[in-house]
């Protein structure tokens, strides 16, 4: 399955360290190392960095 290999599911923790988390896939060609993403919190009610979570 070349699809899974190359386009892993990967989760996107809070660093504000409320727990949440977003579920997305990513690329690994382009993106060999951890992803971080800015994204919104609905805990804290603010735009923080999610950091990819293995």
């Amino acid at each position: 399955m070349a699809r899974n290999e190359i386009r892993p599911i990967i989760k996107l923790r809070s660093t504000a360290g409320t727990g949440y988390t977003y579920v997305t896939r990513k690329n690994r060609r382009n993106d060999p190392d951890r992803m971080v993403l800015r994204k919104y919190d609905p805990v804290v009610r603010k735009h923080v960095d999610f950091r990819e979570d293995r």
